[in-house]
């Protein structure tokens, strides 16, 4: 095998499309190989080369396959092309270039990008929605790390690369994952790469984007002087212990040392709070028991509608639905100022915190996991400022329920009165005011 040498500035590589491309610059290398940015007719695109190592043929079959399949959707950066220099030589991909705005967890860690909540939660009903969609292909992510997530912290816009390793379910492979977030079966040896394995991965990844901190590092990690194999294999294998594990203190984070989970914990509601906890409790135990991408996603849906700025220190706050069921005081985490919260729209799973101007999307009446696509937006009486109605954007005829059953026509354009114990049924669900 020989010297792998680097890709050099104006050096032009033809595709199997055809297509035409000018090395521009190096970006970045890993274990597999190098990535550059590259042109094609005016247009900026990303290539990776591989290492001589790395350019084998179970490789190329790889991504021919993904290639042929197509990207599950438009929040991956997806192989498009081949690439060759010569026959016997290695090879490369093109992809789509990931913006420069578009930030990694490490830069939230470091406070490089410092996202609204709503964004946040945004970010992760996306990054979520992307792996479900990747995994109703037949396919297994194998190595789901916050060094393959990239994120638009204005938007919550997702972008997911190094999909090159991405394969069908079950299929052999080379790579197991990254360490610290591969399942604990995996750690021990014990199961190969898997839609399931994946799914703890995720959850990983999702605690460490609300609570910038390991769900398993808390005291056993601090107290480790040489965190060696045998050390990372009992921490994250034979004996992982959540860092909030309700029947197990052992592990709970270290005050000046694991802040971040102690200072964000506190400030989700328990919705949140009760699926990280069965992520790294039952998931951990029982693997075919792990949370699924659905159960995410409605959990996500409630916190971007559930959010209400504290009227003294306009900090973001979550509604929290035990609070409501059990009539205690939503208290603002930043300044410990009270919390009046405003009527709720529950409709199924969905809940959504009624202030003003808030929207209503199609995944909260239909539950299609679509959060763009608005049906509803709370508006002002306008005979009335200090009452507000749903007003029916969509293209379909509601019909609103008075408390005492009277039944009203809602038309595309209308509005509906936000009154408690009032019901709107939306066609496919009914939603009752709280």
């Amino acid at each position: 095998m020989g010297i792998d040498v680097r890709l050099e500035e104006g050096t032009v590589l033809k595709s199997e499309a055809g297509e035409s491309y000018i090395v521009k610059q190096l970006l970045g290398a890993g274990g597999q190989g190098e990535v550059y940015s590259v042109e094609n007719k005016g247009n900026m695109y990303a290539l990776k080369w591989y290492y001589s190592k790395s350019a084998t043929k179970n490789q190329k079959a790889i991504l021919d396959n993904l290639i042929m399949k197509g990207k599950p959707n438009n929040s991956f950066l997806w192989p498009q092309d081949l690439i060759y220099k010569n026959d016997g030589e290695p090879f490369g991909y093109i992809m789509p270039l990931r913006p420069r705005n578009y930030k990694g967890i490490i830069d939230m860690m470091k406070r490089r990008a410092e996202p609204s909540f709503e964004c946040l939660c945004r970010a992760a009903f996306n990054l979520t929605k992307g792996y479900r969609d990747l995994h109703s292909m037949g396919y297994c992510y194998r190595d789901i790390s916050f060094g393959n997530v990239f994120f638009n912290p204005d938007t919550g816009d997702v972008l997911i690369c190094d999909n090159d390793n991405v394969s069908f379910d079950g299929a052999a492979s080379g790579v197991y994952g990254t360490a610290r977030f591969m399942a604990p079966e995996i750690v021990n040896g014990k199961a190969k790469p898997s839609t399931n394995t994946d799914l703890f991965s995720l959850a990983v990844l999702l605690f460490y984007m609300f609570m910038l901190n390991h769900p398993l590092e808390g005291k056993l990690e601090a107290n480790i002087k040489c965190l060696d194999y045998l050390a990372m294999n009992q921490l994250y294998g034979t004996h992982p212990i959540f860092i909030f594990d309700p029947n197990d203190t052992s592990n709970r984070p270290l005050e000046g040392y694991q802040d971040n989970a102690l200072i964000y914990w506190r400030i989700y509601p328990k919705q949140l709070r009760d699926m990280f906890t069965r992520a790294f409790t039952v998931g951990i135990h029982e693997p075919n028991k792990r949370i699924t991408e659905a159960e995410w996603l409605d959990v996500f849906a409630n916190l971007i509608s559930g959010i209400q700025k504290c009227p003294k220190c306009d900090a973001e706050v979550f509604c929290d639905i035990e609070k409501i069921k059990t009539n205690k005081a939503h208290i603002c985490w930043s300044c410990n100022n009270k919390i009046e919260m405003p009527h709720i729209l529950k409709a199924g799973k969905s809940i959504v915190l009624l202030n003003e101007k808030a929207r209503i999307y199609s995944h909260h009446i239909r539950g299609d996991r679509d959060m763009i696509t608005e049906v509803g937006v709370v508006v002002q009486n306008p005979k009335n400022p200090n009452l507000y109605g749903i007003k029916n954007e969509s293209k379909d005829n509601w019909t609103y329920i008075r408390a005492d059953g009277t039944q009203i026509p809602v038309a595309p354009q209308k509005s509906a009165a936000i009154a408690k114990n009032a019901k709107i049924n939306f066609g496919q669900i009914i939603g009752e005011f709280k």
